[in-house]
């Protein structure tokens, strides 16, 4: 038996997509289904009544894809819950503002709240980060004129979005370069090249360009009530040295750009190759930055070890959750594949003139509006495009990046994300609006054509 459901003239794998997108709205958003749940849920309804998965296979099928998925992504996720907890909790990430600052001015802080947002968003989630340089943000307007708190939100979404986006270790692309069989060093190197131009101009030229248009006041949210912002940003006893700070972010970075260096200049170093291969996998590189930030934070932090143990277990506890997820978005993804949609939709964009970049953003952006979560939008579109990747003219780095970007389009109500925004910063709905969902959407599109030119510049291939 081949399915639960046999159909007729209807498309099969356009059904299943319906079905499936039909499914994650209605759990995820309608009912506030956790998004595990939700999408484990979807993946068994799509699975069984997709004619190219054996009904006695669907459930084998599925955790088959979920432990592949977890396999490669549930330590680096771990170990980067655990980086982000030990940065701020070591308050090293203050000290990185503070250098930023010292560069930029206090006249320019807004680009000291972008840099740091930016370099901040590689190791750590976005919530954390926002958490972290919104009530900086807060002080800095109150300690200058009180007049650009628009600014500064917009600046540190669009740099920490960034970096979340388009820079591995963050779980998204980390999981498609696994699912694209892309090297996690080219895919840093490209990321960064396209990050940080995307984000100059959507944070700089949109920034500027709403701040003068709207005023946000600072109102006393319970969050930002609750935080000691002039401690945060002028404590310098309690706080490492910068090359202290800095030093979990160099190691991940440098480790596992090491393989790829290697494995571009000297393949035949085949000692060498053995090395970087080891000291390069994202499982054994974030795990050696986890331990020096961890190692920073016990030796600052005011806390006994009992208490430092357990702040550590409550971060992998978030990110143990978010690797679940990440996980069971590629289990349904992995359906949704099976099942032939991306054949479809890439046949019909075809015949719109689109090529697989652009097919790529598409599903992403679509999938990304219909159900808000861009985690599902960019594993669900993974998986549909892998097995079209023969057809890339380019390196299928741009693939990567460009479905990363699709997946981040248009943050709104449905989004976990503007609600973290909205709440932490503060802003209401219609001001969350005005800067975090015209951020996101601009940061899409720009980002797509930074793409799209680079890899007409630049194929890598």
């Amino acid at each position: 038996m081949s399915s639960l459901l046999q159909f007729g003239p209807v498309n099969p794998a356009v059904l299943s997509f319906v079905v499936g997108a039909i499914a994650v709205v209605v759990l995820l958003v309608r009912f506030d289904v956790p998004p595990f749940i939700g999408l484990l849920i979807s993946a068994f309804i799509v699975a069984s009544i997709t004619p190219q998965i054996p009904l006695q296979n669907v459930a084998s099928e599925i955790a088959t894809e979920f432990g592949n998925t977890m396999t490669e992504i549930g330590i680096p996720i771990l170990m980067a819950a655990v980086i982000g907890k030990s940065l701020t909790g070591s308050r090293s990430a203050n000290r990185i503002l503070q250098a930023f600052t010292s560069i930029t001015k206090q006249k320019r802080i807004e680009w000291a709240l972008f840099a740091s947002g930016f370099i901040l968003a590689i190791p750590v989630f976005f919530d954390n980060v926002f958490y972290l340089l919104v009530p900086l943000a807060w002080a800095a307007s109150t300690r200058i004129d009180g007049d650009n708190y628009a600014l500064y939100v917009v600046m540190i979404g669009a740099a920490a979005g960034a970096a979340n986006r388009y820079v591995p270790p963050t779980p998204a692309p980390l999981t498609i370069t696994e699912i694209l069989n892309v090297d996690v060093g080219i895919t840093i190197l490209v990321g960064t090249a396209i990050a940080i131009p995307t984000a100059t101009v959507v944070g700089g030229g949109y920034g500027y360009f709403i701040n003068e248009r709207i005023h946000i006041p600072l109102r006393e949210s319970s969050f930002l009530a609750d935080m000691d912002v002039t401690d945060t940003a002028h404590d310098h006893e309690r706080m490492p040295g910068l090359f202290e700070s800095l030093l979990p972010i160099l190691l991940a970075v440098v480790l596992v750009a090491s393989q790829t260096v290697v494995s571009t200049f000297a393949p035949e170093n085949q000692r060498l190759v053995v090395i970087t291969d080891f000291i390069g996998n994202p499982n054994f590189s974030l795990t050696v930055a986890a331990i020096a930030a961890v190692l920073t934070y016990y030796r600052v932090a005011e806390i006994d070890s009992e208490e430092w143990s357990s702040e550590l277990t409550d971060s992998l506890q978030v990110g143990g959750n978010i690797a679940a997820i990440t996980s069971a978005g590629s289990a349904f993804g992995a359906v949704l594949a099976a099942a032939g949609i991306g054949g479809v939709i890439a046949g019909y964009l075809s015949e719109l003139g689109f090529g697989l970049l652009v097919t790529g953003w598409v599903i992403a952006a679509a999938v990304r509006i219909v159900q808000g979560s861009a985690t599902v939008a960019v594993l669900t579109t993974a998986q549909i495009v892998q097995p079209l990747t023969d057809h890339l003219v380019v390196h299928p780095v741009y693939l990567t990046l460009v479905i990363g970007t699709g997946g981040a389009i248009f943050s709104w109500y449905n989004d976990s994300g503007f609600w973290i925004v909205s709440e932490i910063g503060g802003l209401t709905q219609k001001e969350t609006l005005q800067t975090w969902t015209v951020v996101t959407t601009l940061s899409s599109v720009i980002g797509l054509v930074v793409i799209l030119v680079l890899s007409r510049l630049f194929p890598l291939v």
